[in-house]
């Protein structure tokens, strides 16, 4: 992949517009920080700040703010049919609003990238091209986590569902019950686990584990604490039940896994 052009944190007032009928000769990409309005061939969808979407050349395109400011990151590149096959593998949509919800991290790429596209500096390009390779495996792992949207079937009780998964992931030491978590989106158990297995492939209780077991990897192999430390943090009542656990999903014990890494 090669930018032709890129921005970082652009802001436009309320009379901005995109209108590109005949699109582009190369690839565009956008995250949007602020509510537009996009529509894509023929297809429009109302976009929430947080999403990010790729153009794909000659596809038409119009976009605006429906605030005071409209906002967004750029870029412009070109790709060849193994950039594409790239994006591709990684499940990146093309020409597709996705929600994202939190694009701190995306954006500072795209802000490091901006600086290094207009320097001078040795290295320039080589550094460009990974940060670039950066930015797409961070938003494929994204998309595949599950914490992204598209915007052309986004409601709000997905919207919902998809803050529930984040704190899965993130709040490990909460005591999750599904019976509450069904509660909390006003749904029954049945209806909960079933819409929640449909929308990410994977069931509340597996997910429950893996955000368990992917903090238990990280805080063993950067931290000091103890076994029973950890087990607390990721939300399990004693360090028993957390080894035999661990072991059961990693194929080893915990102490086993620091001292391998």
């Amino acid at each position: 992949m090669k930018i032709s052009t890129i921005g970082y944190n652009y802001s436009h007032d309320n009379n901005f517009e995109i209108s590109r009928p005949n699109g582009l000769d190369c690839y565009v990409m956008l995250l949007v920080k602020t509510p537009a309005v996009f529509t894509i061939g023929d297809k429009s969808s109302e976009v929430r700040a947080g999403s990010f979407i790729v153009f794909a050349p000659g596809i038409s395109n119009f976009y605006h703010g429906t605030e005071a400011v409209y906002t967004d990151d750029w870029v412009h590149f070109d790709a060849d049919d193994e950039d594409r096959e790239y994006m591709k593998t990684l499940g990146i949509p093309v020409n597709e609003p996705v929600y994202l919800g939190n694009i701190d991290e995306l954006s500072e790429i795209i802000h490091i990238l901006s600086y290094e596209h207009y320097t001078d500096e040795t290295y320039r390009a080589d550094i460009e091209e990974h940060y670039l390779k950066i930015f797409f495996l961070k938003l494929s792992r994204l998309i595949k986590l599950g914490t992204a949207v598209s915007a052309h079937s986004f409601t709000e009780s997905n919207h919902r569902m998809v803050r529930l998964r984040t704190e899965i992931f993130t709040m490990t030491d909460r005591k999750f019950s599904v019976d509450e978590m069904a509660a909390e989106m006003n749904m029954s158990r049945s209806g909960f686990q079933h819409l929640y297995k449909k929308m990410f492939g994977v069931s509340v209780t597996k997910d429950m584990t893996r955000g368990r077991m992917e903090r238990a990897k990280r805080l063993l192999s950067s931290t000091n604490l103890t076994v029973s430390e950890i087990a607390h943090r990721c939300g399990y009542v004693n360090g028993y039940s957390f080894m035999r656990k661990f072991k059961e999903e990693c194929g080893q014990t915990p102490t086993e896994f620091r001292n391998r890494i």
